[in-house]
């Protein structure tokens, strides 16, 4: 004797609801990079801009006190951009190597089908 095709009907939504529902709770999230990349790349920024203004302000203040008019600026700016490049290099790794144990290894974004 056949089934009456509500029955079935049912029976495939139940079967669809609780796929859906195995495959949400089985589906890994992805991570959200962007934010916290956003603001690792601007606080690099702020270190490399930083160490460059410092260098001029601490040069021009030694060009005020010794009267060496453009030579200490000079030499300011360039100690500024060794020490900021020296900072970001070394702020860098720390960040790599807290995002690293954060998040795990980097990760392939999913495919996006909208696109084909």
């Amino acid at each position: 004797m056949p089934l009456p095709d509500n029955s079935r009907d049912e029976a495939i939504k139940s079967l669809d609801k609780r796929a859906d529902a195995l495959a949400a709770r089985t589906a890994q999230p992805t991570p959200d990079y962007g934010s916290k990349a956003h603001g690792y790349g601007m606080r690099l920024m702020g270190m490399l801009f930083g160490g460059v203004f410092v260098g001029i302000g601490f040069g021009a203040v030694v060009d005020v006190l010794t009267h060496t008019a453009p030579w200490g600026m000079v030499i300011g700016v360039l100690a500024g951009f060794g020490v900021s490049i020296w900072m970001a290099v070394r702020t860098a790794a720390r960040m790599s190597a807290e995002a690293a144990s954060e998040w795990g290894p980097v990760q392939d974004l999913p495919l996006d089908d909208e696109d084909d």
